[in-house]
């Protein structure tokens, strides 16, 4: 489905209280349709409430939806909110490349900055012709620390599956731990308990090494999803990890597969710039379709 190109908020403040609201939906990090993490997008977020936005991506039921809205800032092309089931989250992987891909499309820009929660996160787009055919965003730089190993293994059930790696947690807007696992075979044979996992303030994302690159698994059953199908927030935070415990080079991309699992096929590519020391820069970038559009009538 081709993205028209267009100017945002050009009707009236009267005009923005009707209540029918059109809206997107892009499959992310693939460029096959009903492949990758499902996107619902309103390219016209005002006069919508925090409850009628929580209550639109309760109705979609995706793990995250994204409003449009006026940017408040200097040097941001959109203000986006992002919520998803359980309710809004400072900053989402697959919903920021996918919100600023499809602006991008209707701006007519190959860079767009969203003001996010988070604070201003740019997305550079790449072009065949009139074509966009890739995005990369600049992650937040993420901080770390350890976590409580056995409160995570009970919740997953991986005893005698688990890696080398320390379990710790990463924090770039969402709180995210992760956990290696010592192979492919393994990570596809996790069962979680899920009252447990509810009962962990995180998301959990599982990672083991394939002769391609890295498969991951990420539950977040805190915010409503049980399994999710691309996690860019946490591939940027990934590649920082395995940069800062060897397992691969700084300034090394990363091909990340997953959602596998759950019939939702998603390929991320992720980097890792500076050292141990200083990481300067988490870059993450994939693919986004267009697959539908229409329209919501909210009241």
């Amino acid at each position: 489905m081709r993205i028209r190109q267009t100017q945002l908020w050009t009707s009236s403040a009267a005009d923005s209280a009707e209540p029918v609201r059109n809206f997107l939906i892009a499959d992310v990090f693939t460029d096959t349709p009903l492949e990758g993490n499902q996107l619902g997008i309103f390219p016209d977020g005002r006069w919508l409430n925090d409850e009628l936005m929580l209550k639109v991506a309760r109705e979609m039921s995706y793990s995250e939806t994204a409003f449009f809205l006026p940017p408040e800032v200097p040097g941001a092309d959109a203000r986006v909110r992002i919520f998803t089931p359980g309710g809004e989250l400072p900053f989402g992987g697959h919903s920021t490349l996918g919100s600023g891909w499809v602006l991008g499309a209707m701006l007519g820009k190959r860079t767009v900055t969203l003001q996010l929660g988070v604070g201003l996160v740019p997305v550079e787009l790449e072009n065949e012709g009139d074509e966009i055919i890739f995005g990369r965003m600049s992650q937040p730089i993420p901080t770390w620390g350890e976590y409580d190993r056995s409160a995570i293994f009970l919740a997953l059930c991986t005893t005698g599956k688990s890696g080398g790696l320390p379990v710790e947690w990463y924090q770039n807007g969402t709180l995210n731990v992760y956990v290696e696992v010592k192979n492919e075979e393994a990570l596809n044979d996790i069962e979680p308990d899920m009252q447990k996992l509810a009962r962990l303030p995180v998301s959990v994302t599982c990672f083991a090494q394939t002769p391609g690159g890295w498969s991951i698994r990420m539950f977040a059953h805190a915010v409503g999803i049980v399994e999710d199908a691309a996690s860019g927030s946490a591939a940027g935070p990934l590649a920082v990890h395995l940069a800062r415990h060897g397992r691969i080079k700084f300034g090394e991309q990363i091909e990340i597969r997953q959602g596998t699992r759950i019939h939702r096929p998603s390929v991320l590519y992720a980097q890792a710039d500076g050292t141990e020391n200083a990481v300067e820069r988490v870059l993450v970038g994939g693919r986004v379709v267009a697959v539908a559009h229409g329209e919501y009538q909210l009241s």
